[in-house]
């Protein structure tokens, strides 16, 4: 199934049916009278948050939905039959965003979760509504109301506990792997990661999600690469994990280059939790590693895990690090020294 987390769709709810004007006319019955129906209600157009999708996939091959209208009301007091809601079903996490690509309609984020796109039309009274003492024979209905046409966006943000982020060929998806049932793709060059993968982690008989988005590059907040364009999927996410490929040269200038885009990028990540994590530690020496954590240790301001998705070295503290800043706690072990 392809990705998809940005869609554009026309909507328009159903207009209301006219109202009848109509007078009986029996054999035998002396006193007639207006007996014209009003008109059904046009259908409304909802949006609506399901289990089971990850992608908008469907919206790119279905853009138009157009409900029905109402029928138009009857003789003998018929209403006419309105006209059927049309459900837009969505992933968890789905926004609606207005035509201006700015003003958020609704965010989807519970399972069951609706919201009204577009209120059908009400149906128009018939000639029967308006008798009155004054009036025991009225001429006229009304027009059904008209509906509702607007164009909206669809912006799927997946929702994850824990997010992975950093330069491409930093091991993000070798340590989604690791410690997850989630099967990305993995190679030895840059990009691999097309689209955010998600897995279920476990630590200590407990889980949370994980989200792995394709690595950032220098100017991604500017729209170079590929990251950027998935950066709104770790939004939702309670803390991020970054990854520092320990086998590179400049792993300070590659640390200061995720932390510049990610500020760039938006306040709320540069300012959401980041557990700091050296990878592939499993192909350096003792002395090398010891080095280059506290290269980025001063760098950062904080502790560095060191770490090793593909020998699945250190991942327990790392993961216990993240669940405890995801319940808002302090770890409940505290990660000793790694040993190559």
């Amino acid at each position: 199934m392809k990705f998809l987390d940005l869609a554009k769709v026309y909507i328009r709810s159903g207009g209301g049916g006219a109202g009848c004007v109509s007078f009986r006319r029996e054999k035998f019955v002396e006193f007639g009278g207006p007996d014209g129906g009003d008109g059904g209600n046009g259908g409304s157009v909802w949006a609506q948050a399901v289990e089971g999708l990850n992608t908008l996939i469907d919206f790119r091959y279905q853009q138009h939905f157009f409900a029905k209208n109402g029928q138009p009301g009857m003789g003998s007091q018929r209403t006419g039959k309105s006209g059927e809601d049309i459900i837009l079903k969505v992933p968890v996490g789905t926004e609606i965003i207005d035509e201006d690509e700015e003003t958020v309609i609704a965010d989807l984020v519970t399972v069951g979760q609706r919201v009204l796109l577009a209120k059908g039309g009400n149906g128009g009274f018939g000639n029967l509504y308006f008798k009155s003492a004054t009036n025991r024979a009225p001429g006229r209905a009304n027009p059904g109301q008209e509906g509702v046409e607007r164009t909206v966006w669809l912006r799927l943000k997946l929702i994850a506990d824990a997010g992975l982020v950093g330069l491409p060929n930093a091991g993000k998806s070798t340590f989604l792997a690791a410690v997850s049932n989630a099967r990305p793709k993995i190679a030895d060059y840059p990009f691999t990661t097309l689209i955010p993968n998600l897995g279920v982690v476990g630590v200590d008989g407990r889980e949370f999600v994980m989200a792995d988005i394709p690595g950032l590059i220098e100017g991604a907040s500017e729209g170079r690469g590929l990251g950027t364009q998935f950066l709104a999927h770790v939004e939702r996410c309670k803390v991020l994990l970054h990854l520092v490929d320990g086998t590179s040269s400049t792993i300070t200038k590659d640390y200061r280059t995720i932390v510049h885009e990610l500020e760039a990028y938006s306040d709320l990540l540069g300012d959401k939790p980041r557990i700091l994590a050296l990878n592939k530690c499993d192909a350096l020496d003792q002395k090398t590693i010891t080095t280059r954590r506290k290269a980025l240790e001063k760098a950062s301001g904080g502790k560095v895990h060191v770490i090793s998705g593909a020998a699945g070295m250190g991942l327990q503290d790392v993961l216990r690090a993240l669940y405890a800043e995801i319940q808002g706690a302090e770890p409940e072990k505290e990660a000793g020294p790694w040993q190559p």
